[in-house]
């Protein structure tokens, strides 16, 4: 079992002003890195209002040719 100096020092520990300051920077970190990366994606346009695309061109065939070919 846990012993309750361990509960206690894990709680002093946590409770600390350095682990509560390093954990507000990271969020802030965190924060400030994915707002910059949401500035500089590129914009997706929407499926609903984009334009259709014209259908490709069906290609002919490859017909094939009535001549046999010279093997030497």
């Amino acid at each position: 079992m846990i012993s309750k100096e361990l509960i206690d020092l894990l709680v002093q520990v946590i409770t600390s002003w350095q682990v509560i300051f390093i954990t507000v920077v990271l969020i802030f970190y965190f924060f400030l890195v994915f707002y910059v990366a949401r500035l500089y994606r590129k914009p997706r346009t929407p499926s609903l209002f984009s334009t259709p695309r014209p259908p490709a061109k069906k290609r002919a065939p490859k017909t094939e040719s009535t001549e046999p070919e010279i093997v030497d």
